[in-house]
């Protein structure tokens, strides 16, 4: 569009371009009265009389304040109304989608700062809640996988097992469906790529192209415009091991999984691996630090296992949540009561590390109960009085979504995690009293979608 076109019927710049020109007049006009002096002319002389007459002399002063004032209050107008003619006429169809996005993520910059703790498919469906309500996230993902397409890769490039991490940027992206569609494909069977995800192999490439698997991650993140960061919790090559109960030992993640005995511990192979140094300068500036949901021993306790992090933990004045898990895992947590898994996460890090287990009260319908009972699956049970006598505060609240399989809502979780630092924390993590009162209405209102709440 060239300069004259902006003059066509329809578009409106026209009124909002004269009205600017009469407020540079008006504001021209006090300026002449406060200085004594001529500047534009005619227009200006005359309104310079009109105001000097119906003041006086002696009111001069107020006068041409005045003058300006409105002068300069008019040019704002016009000028903001003319942007937004431009805006529109630019971008029809986005304007006020683009808008509205910059002022969500100003508003989730200033969120609180929380850290979540685990891998595997649960920590990705918590960070899709939290990312509504904040992009101060940092999640801090185990990279003991050895199965599927990540084992297959870590295997063959002699990197870091790429599949929870992918998990996790994918859930904080910012970016089209079609690209979150395109890092989650999976080739099928028929070719070399059969069972492996474009998301890993994209990640291994890079990494192969950059040399550094951490800056492979940074990048994979500018890409998707994520809400926080995506860390693993070390960058060394580690094996996880369990000792079961009969003294037998396994060894791999897979493994430990399939395996139908009691774990009594898991360890990692070698135990001297060295944490990140960004995810405990993360976990103590947190105002909240959240473990789980997810596998207790082969997704969550794996990240406590490395060196650094539990003292990082204990040392940070965050509050410290485990979420449980609605059902129980064959393999892992068989029969495993709330209780149980506190006192698995307590046996191999330190007692007292988690001021709060929030767990779930919704009964679980009769037929998915079914069907899970058939591989060993049940609700996992709250034992209020065990609980109770080891000093943990206990937030039972309906936190699953049944369409499919039986897992946690994100936006559930999310906002019990929200609504649990306001109340502990009040303001501190909000510098604007506005941003806190936002959220508080957001959370009030419950909603179940995407959609951001903005004020009027």
């Amino acid at each position: 569009m060239n300069f004259w076109q902006w003059f066509y019927p329809g578009l409106h710049f026209k009124r909002w371009l004269l009205l600017a020109i009469v407020g540079i007049i008006i504001a021209s006009a006090g300026v002449s009265i406060l200085v004594q002096s001529e500047i534009l002319g005619l227009f200006e002389f005359k309104l310079k009389t009109i105001v000097l007459q119906s003041l006086g002399y002696g009111g001069k002063t107020v006068g041409g304040i005045g003058l300006l004032f409105l002068g300069l209050a008019i040019i704002f107008y016009s000028f903001k109304r003319a942007v937004k003619v431009f805006l529109n006429a630019a971008f029809p169809e986005h304007t006020n989608n683009r808008m509205k996005n910059v002022y969500h993520r100003q508003y989730l910059r200033r969120g609180p700062r929380v850290v979540a703790i685990g891998g595997g498919t649960g920590l990705s469906v918590l960070l899709r809640g939290l990312k509504e309500y904040t992009s101060n996230i940092t999640a801090i993902v185990s990279v003991a996988d050895d199965g599927g397409s990540s084992g297959i890769i870590r295997g063959q490039f002699g990197i870091l097992p790429p599949g929870d991490l992918r998990n996790c940027l994918v859930a904080l992206a910012d970016t089209e469906p079609a690209m979150e569609m395109l890092f989650n494909y999976r080739f099928g069977d028929g070719n070399d790529f059969a069972g492996h995800n474009l998301g890993n192999l994209l990640i291994t490439a890079l990494a192969d192209s950059v040399g550094n698997f951490q800056t492979a991650i940074h990048e994979i993140s500018k890409v998707l415009a994520i809400h926080g960061k995506v860390i693993p919790s070390t960058l060394d090559d580690i094996v996880l091991a369990a000792e079961l109960r009969d003294g037998s030992m396994v060894r791999g993640e897979t493994n430990i999984s399939k395996s139908s005995k009691p774990i009594k511990k898991v360890f990692t192979i070698p135990n001297s691996c060295k944490p990140v140094p960004e995810a405990i300068e993360a976990i103590l500036e947190a105002d909240a630090i959240v473990l789980g949901p997810g596998s207790l021993y082969t997704s969550v306790i794996p990240n406590l296992l490395v060196p650094g992090l539990v003292e990082a933990i204990t040392k940070s004045k965050a509050l410290k949540v485990y979420v449980c898990n609605v059902m129980t895992q064959p393999g892992e947590t068989e029969s495993y009561k709330a209780s149980d898994h506190l006192k698995a996460l307590y046996r191999h890090t330190v007692p007292g590390l988690v001021d709060y287990i929030i767990v779930n009260n919704q009964k679980v319908a009769e037929e998915h109960l079914q069907r899970y009972s058939l591989v060993g699956s049940q609700p996992v049970d709250i034992d209020k009085e065990k609980l109770s006598k080891m000093k943990i505060k206990l937030i039972s609240a309906p936190l699953i979504d049944e369409e499919n399989l039986i897992h946690h809502n994100s936006t559930k979780v999310a906002r019990q995690i929200i609504q649990l630092i306001l109340d502990k924390r009040i303001i501190k993590p909000f510098p604007n009293i506005i941003d806190h009162y936002i959220l508080t209405e957001k959370l009030k209102k419950g909603e179940e979608n995407n959609d951001f709440f903005y004020p009027n």
